[in-house]
């Protein structure tokens, strides 16, 4: 039985949504749990990418103990289909990109002792992002990037999410925000033989949903979040990664009233990358959480293919 949010007290039912949603990977919460290894390594200019992919996300969705939510789950299956392509900006290597996912989600819990359900699918938001290595990556063309060998790297990424996902104002759990954010992050990363250490730190700041909830305004505090990776290169081209991220803030308001929704929250993951020949690769990643306050603790588990072209390839 699917029960209408209208049926319990608002405040509760407005955090067992939140959480839900947040799974999806689209509201910007999530966006602080991405582990990201080798965000800033060189590539040849011109060279393209498209990627598609699937990932598995199931977990629990914790509170406030104070609050009466209990048992409340979330499985979120999500395709992620993007595109990438290397660019010359002022000598120095860079990227542009988009993604876009498509969900497929599926709540439940119990809210006071009652039984809700809630099942949501569809476009969430995007994201579009530039990224620039300022230091120890130059753009280089394919003859170029034979000869070259990393050592240490500092980069910049700029990432923006504007609000082009499914929203309906009279449903709480949605899939899109309705509401804009930008992330400013730096990253460095540096070779150590087959090793290669990486660290980034970033901030999520967003603008205010005004028509959340039938015409109510919700607010959120920035999230600040930091990541390290430690990857190992295989001769046979093979590559492995573990890392974390840890990340905070992120306060929500509806309408001005404040919510106890401060994230603290740890989690860990590995990639694994390999080629299946000259122009395509498979990556295979999952996560999983250490430490949660509130929010989603959650496991997932994904496959993407990759295939590249162009800049002499």
């Amino acid at each position: 039985m699917t029960v209408s949010p209208g049926n319990y007290p608002e405040r509760l039912i407005l955090l067992l949504a939140l959480a839900a949603s947040s799974l999806v990977g689209t509201p910007v919460d999530v966006r602080a749990q991405e582990l990201e290894p080798r965000a800033y390594s060189n590539t040849p200019v011109g060279m393209n990418f498209v990627l598609a992919g699937y990932q598995y996300s199931r977990g629990a969705l914790l509170f406030d103990p104070s609050l009466p939510v209990t048992d409340a789950d979330a499985r979120v299956d999500t395709g992620l289909f993007g595109y990438v392509r290397a660019v010359d900006v002022g000598g120095k290597s860079a990227k542009i990109g988009v993604q876009v996912p498509y969900a497929v989600l599926d709540a439940d819990g119990f809210v006071s002792g009652s039984y809700q359900t809630r099942q949501a699918n569809g476009i969430a938001d995007p994201s579009f992002y530039f990224s620039v290595n300022l230091f120890g990556a130059p753009a280089l063309t394919a003859a170029e990037f034979k000869d070259y060998r990393q050592d240490t790297i500092v980069g910049m990424t700029f990432k923006l999410t504007p609000p082009l996902g499914a929203y309906e104002p009279d449903k709480i759990i949605n899939l899109g925000t309705n509401r804009w954010s930008f992330e400013p992050e730096i990253g460095v990363s540096r070779v150590f033989g087959r090793w290669t250490l990486e660290g980034a730190a970033s901030v999520y700041l967003y603008s205010d949903n005004t028509n959340f909830d039938n015409g109510k305004t919700r607010q959120q505090d920035p999230i600040y979040s930091v990541q390290a990776h430690a990857i190992y290169a295989f001769k046979n081209e093979i590559w492995a990664s573990i890392g974390s991220t840890y990340y905070i803030g992120g306060r929500t308001a509806i309408d001005g009233v404040a919510n106890n929704d401060d994230l603290n929250n740890v989690r860990t993951g590995f990639t694994v990358a390999f080629p299946v020949n000259r122009s395509h690769s498979v990556k295979v990643f999952g996560s999983t959480g250490i430490s949660t306050r509130t929010g989603t603790d959650y496991d997932s588990i994904g496959v993407a293919w990759q295939y590249r072209w162009g800049g002499g390839l």
